[in-house]
């Protein structure tokens, strides 16, 4: 391997990152275990040998490995003190560790950074479900004056008078004649954040066979998971841990706030009032606090909530359609503890990227301020 120096270039890498393989027309497969389950997606609770959505790939390893670049860089903000890796910190699985995300000019938003590990899976991305492409998704914060801050016209220019982004995009993209095009920074990010798969943890060992890789108690929480008691997996669905619907669970606001209306907005649809997209459970140990807004600190307390009662942090005034999983388990406090070591069995970083320690822009990657 040539260890390159501070002075070095910058090459984009001519392999696929792991999990993936390189065929012979230069482009990345995804390859998973799953891909051997042939059992409908999204039935039941999902078995333990229940295949996976389709999955988005296809991208070549030099527009993977730019899109890394990219994702770390505050060049790409209006004010060059923001990248997508400030609200999406691989320390935090892919989130930020705030309830609401913080902005340009120190702003705080009305919702949270979601993870997007797995996110080549999803069919529909935001809180509120409001984009259906990963490019569709990634122009929403890059173009917002509230965070991101930049324009498609002031995105381009920026990068073409970096020569190092030039020489990389011409690499990436032979077909763009010498000029950086906005929709190649579009495609480079999406072909970045598809690679991001995370299918290898514990519980993956025990779905594919490994008893043993799960203790007594974690069972025990599996099995309270897929229960039609407590009906957890019947939205958060396994393996990819979400049936990628729009839910109302009439989850409380922080701090006063009021009703976030959610996916009404999106489906200008009153019955979606205070939905939200059921989100993977895919190493959510690492991106507390929990809900579209950070309602809530920790697991123990997430799981809780959905035992106290349907509609019980309803505010008075609302009507609410409450999705009809949502109702009355009565769970007991071991049950809950055991919801709890199952979930801690949903993490798998093994496949994290690696942040770049210097960038084509020369500035410092941008990741979460603490």
């Amino acid at each position: 391997m040539v260890v390159q120096s501070s002075h070095d270039p910058i090459e984009l890498a001519n392999h696929c990152p792991p999990g993936f393989e390189l065929t012979g027309d230069n482009v990345c497969k995804c390859r998973n275990l799953y891909q051997q389950y042939s059992s409908l997606r999204n039935s039941g609770v999902g078995g333990l040998k229940t295949a996976l959505p389709p999955v988005r790939d296809g991208f070549s390893p030099q527009q993977i490995d730019l899109g890394r670049y990219l994702f770390f860089d505050p060049v790409l903000s209006g004010d060059k003190s923001l990248a997508c890796g400030s609200c999406h910190d691989p320390k935090y699985g892919f989130s930020d560790g705030k309830g609401r995300s913080v902005g340009m000019d120190g702003e705080t938003l009305l919702r949270g950074a979601p993870s997007i590990w797995n996110v080549a899976f999803l069919q529909s991305l935001f809180w509120d479900a409001r984009a259906s492409t990963l490019e569709e998704q990634l122009q929403g914060p890059l173009y917002s004056p509230k965070e991101m801050g930049t324009t498609p016209a002031k995105l381009a220019a920026t990068l073409n008078g970096i020569p190092a982004y030039k020489r990389l995009f011409a690499h990436a993209f032979p077909a763009s004649r010498g000029e950086i095009q906005v929709k190649d920074v579009h495609t480079a990010i999406a072909a970045f954040e598809a690679s991001l798969i995370s299918l290898n943890s514990r519980y993956d060992h025990y779905a594919h066979g490994y008893h043993e890789a799960l203790t007594k108690n974690e069972i025990e929480g599996l099995n309270v998971f897929r229960s039609f008691v407590a009906r957890c997996a019947e939205c958060h669905t396994p393996p990819l841990f979400t049936n990628q619907q729009v839910a109302v669970l009439g989850t409380p606001e922080p701090d006063g706030l009021p009703l976030d209306p959610g996916a009404q907005e999106t489906y200008n649809d009153p019955k979606f009032r205070a939905g939200f997209k059921v989100p993977s459970l895919r190493n959510v140990a690492r991106t507390a606090p929990y809900m579209h807004s950070g309602t809530f600190e920790s697991l123990r307390e997430t799981v809780a909530f959905y035992t106290k009662g349907r509609g019980h942090a309803v505010p008075k005034e609302e009507k609410l359609n409450l999705h009809w999983h949502i109702w009355e388990p009565d769970l007991n406090e071991n049950e809950l503890d055991r919801l709890v070591d199952f979930l801690n069995t949903l993490t798998d970083e093994g496949f994290t990227p690696q942040v770049p320690n210097r960038l084509p822009s020369g500035l410092t990657p941008g990741l979460v301020k603490d």
